[in-house]
């Protein structure tokens, strides 16, 4: 639990500083006034002011951080140095340089990785040019009512052995299970650095063969390295082929959102993703930075969606401005945003209220532990 808890904390503050970052360096850079560069929501821990006129603060709620830009409301438009005097394309660097750090910052950590391994996919195939080492074969999906999932296998869950013999590819595994002439199949699965056999019942299911199944998508991988330059590009492709990624699986979220199927249960908050990174943690370095990267580039798609008090629906408010060709009514884009800060909120609550639900009563005797 400690453990979830500080590496939680650490690639949270990492990200949050990052992404801040961006704002602050755009700003300073294109001769606008930084007020405040704060880690956390309001209240006020505490705060310093230094000699270049911003105070730095560290404040109470530890989910997100903000700067404080002069003329980020509107306000002092005459002043040189207002964010409100500058142009569109000015504005919009500013608004969006959080969100090009955090991609930056993925890209940088993927590179990096790649140079002295991190784990990737390698679908059973040999990757030209990288030095593959600890193959694997991973449960990277877990079907709802399936016979794997009424045994408590989960997504990244190791399958070892299946009836006592190792299992080296994807295909060996499905390929047995499909032939299998009895009804019940053993596996031996490795999970937090410890195994355990779980015997499973397969059966058809919809969506899947003709075949007998237990209900599990599954993926080879392995710890990938690439020489100087390879790594690079691999890193390039990597966050682009995981901007794509997420930027869909946004947009199959807020579908299933409208069409009324509500919020999928995949969905996690703070509480997931610190039990996410305990568990990542356990795995090894070159798997806390890959979640790192990740969380980087999800933290980027969701800044940048056109919600209100978010980084896009600044953007989207500049966007109309810019179109209408008169600045717009700072006090009605003020209250929207108020709003849009006080839904997101909620939805966080929310979303860690199911986060307690779902990870049990195992992480509330923890959390009692403490006190």
């Amino acid at each position: 639990m400690l453990i979830s808890i500080i590496s939680f904390i650490i690639i949270l503050g990492l990200l949050i500083f990052v992404h801040e970052l961006g704002h602050f360096i755009s700003a300073k850079k294109s001769g606008v006034q930084v007020e405040e560069f704060g880690f956390g929501f309001p209240p006020r821990l505490f705060g310093k002011k230094g000699k270049d006129g911003v105070v730095y603060s560290l404040n109470w709620i530890p989910l997100g951080g903000f700067v404080k830009i002069k003329g980020q409301d509107g306000e002092a438009k005459d002043d040189h140095d207002s964010f409100a005097s500058k142009s569109f394309g000015v504005r919009s660097l500013i608004l969006s340089a959080g969100v090009l750090m955090n991609v930056f910052l993925a890209f940088v950590i993927f590179s990096f990785g790649f140079m002295f391994g991190m784990p990737a996919a390698i679908d059973d195939q040999p990757l030209n040019g990288a030095v593959v080492r600890e193959m694997k074969v991973q449960i990277s999906e877990v079907a709802e009512n399936s016979p794997a999932a009424e045994q408590g296998l989960m997504t990244g869950d190791h399958i070892v052995r299946v009836d006592g013999l190792a299992v080296g590819s994807t295909g060996q595994l499905s390929a047995y299970i499909g032939n299998l002439q009895s009804d019940q199949v053993s596996l031996t699965i490795r999970a937090d650095g410890e195994e355990r056999q779980v015997v499973l019942t397969p059966r058809i299911m919809e969506g899947f063969s003709e075949h007998k199944v237990i209900g599990v998508t599954l993926i080879k991988t392995g710890i990938v390295r690439y020489n100087f330059f390879n790594s690079w590009y691999m890193g390039a492709l990597t966050t682009w082929n995981l901007l794509v990624a997420i930027v869909l699986a946004f947009y199959g979220l807020f579908r299933d959102l409208f069409s009324g199927l509500g919020l999928s249960m995949e969905v996690s908050g703070p509480v997931g993703v610190a039990v996410m990174a305990g568990r990542v943690a356990d795995l090894g370095w070159s798997y806390v930075l890959q979640f790192t990267a990740l969380l980087s580039v999800n933290l980027a798609v969701l800044n940048f969606l056109p919600f209100p008090a978010l980084d896009g629906g600044r953007f989207l408010f500049l966007v109309i401005e810019k179109i209408r060709r008169r600045p717009n009514n700072q006090k009605i884009e003020g209250a929207i945003h108020n709003l849009g800060f006080a839904l997101l909120m909620v939805l966080v609550v929310f979303i860690t209220y199911r986060d307690v639900l779902r990870y049990g009563g195992g992480l509330l005797d923890k959390l009692k532990s403490f006190f």
